[in-house]
């Protein structure tokens, strides 16, 4: 079989997210709507059957030991591996609110999930929205899903991988330098090997979904990129040797870009107007992620680059305010789906 038939053959895989929030909501619509074909949700199955309960939805859960049984299961239902490790009482929980067993939850998904996909037992992962603040609260080392993700990829004893958090719909993709920590922080984080290693993964990762020689815009840090160090001058010292660097490796980098332009530079918005660039590098997470939500957050995908395995994500959070009333809107979540298993297959006919 080939790698690429095999990749096709494991389930992919889907954590349940945060219970106490639209997560489980979404993931239940999106296999009742058919479009999360040879899926099986990491999660707990009470908290699925109170998901289709709140979608007024009549299937039932099948729970099973292994992520590969999934395929055994039968047509209209809802599998689900329920791993170690995970807090009782979960689908009792109050909706919308932050809870330290929602968020102990929500991590053991995630690492259930991460080392099946490590392990090959999933061909691809993707993740419902989780809470920060619950993370926090059950003593979660990691700000969130990227980090936590990097930490579980390394090998034992060695150091995690380096990997950047990537923002894609049709129009924009968009990767960060930077992402979960304070401005003041960030800017400090914004150094020529940062820049320089960010733009080699997109350019990595551009070739892995088929752009031969794809065409990434750098943007600047500062208002104009600095404008000749007017305003700034990590664009001269920092941004720009980081683009040369990358260039005298046969990156098509280019910029740096003022960052309040480049971005509707490199929209494509078919129909007849194709963008001038295929991935656009942004210094900070604001920077890279307003454009592309301001966009439409239901196209949105959150991919994290660098991984050994291919992750995805909605690019919304938990939706507190909703979560319980079966009116969530699910694309986002579907787009993501849609992401993964093809990049899990290009992945694995790059290997």
């Amino acid at each position: 079989m080939s790698d690429a038939s095999e990749s096709a053959s494991r389930p992919l895989g889907i954590t349940m997210g945060d219970p106490c929030g639209i997560g489980p909501e979404i993931v239940a619509r999106s296999l009742l709507d058919g479009l999360a074909p040879g899926s099986v949700v990491v999660g707990d199955p009470q908290v699925m059957r109170r998901a289709l309960r709140q979608l007024v939805a009549a299937w039932p859960v099948a729970e099973v030991e292994r992520p590969v049984d999934a395929s055994d299961c039968p047509p209209r239902c809802v599998p689900v591996w329920a791993p170690p490790g995970l807090p009782t009482g979960l689908a009792d929980l109050p909706m919308g609110r932050v809870d330290a067993r929602a968020g102990a939850a929500a991590a053991a998904c995630i690492e259930a999930g991460a080392r099946a996909a490590l392990d090959g037992a999933l061909c691809a992962l993707v993740t419902a929205p989780v809470h920060k603040e619950a993370l926090s609260a059950a003593g979660v080392p990691y700000p969130g899903h990227t980090e936590m993700l990097q930490a579980l990829a390394a090998a034992p004893g060695g150091q995690p991988p380096p990997v950047r958090m990537m923002l894609a719909n049709p129009q924009l993709r968009t990767v960060l330098v930077t992402i979960h920590v304070s401005l003041r922080e960030a800017i400090e984080r914004v150094t020529f090997d940062a820049v320089l290693e960010t733009v080699r993964i997109a350019h990595r990762a551009a070739v892995g979904w088929g752009d031969a020689a794809p065409r990434i815009a750098v943007a600047g840090l500062n208002p104009h990129a600095g404008e000749g160090g007017l305003f700034g001058d990590e664009e001269l010292r920092i941004i720009g040797p980081a683009i040369a660097a990358a260039r005298s490796e046969g990156i098509d980098a280019r910029g740096p870009y003022a960052p309040d332009t480049v971005f509707m530079r490199a929209r494509h918005a078919p129909p007849g107007h194709p963008g001038e660039f295929d991935v656009v590098v942004a210094m900070t997470h604001d920077h890279g992620l307003i454009p592309v939500k301001y966009l439409g957050v239901e196209d949105g995908v959150n991919v994290t680059l660098g991984l050994p395995f291919v992750r995805t994500s909605p690019d919304h959070g938990t939706a507190f305010d909703i979560a319980g009333r079966g009116v969530a809107d699910a694309r986002s979540l579907q787009a993501a789906i849609a992401m993964a298993r093809p990049c899990a297959a290009s992945a694995h006919r790059g290997n």
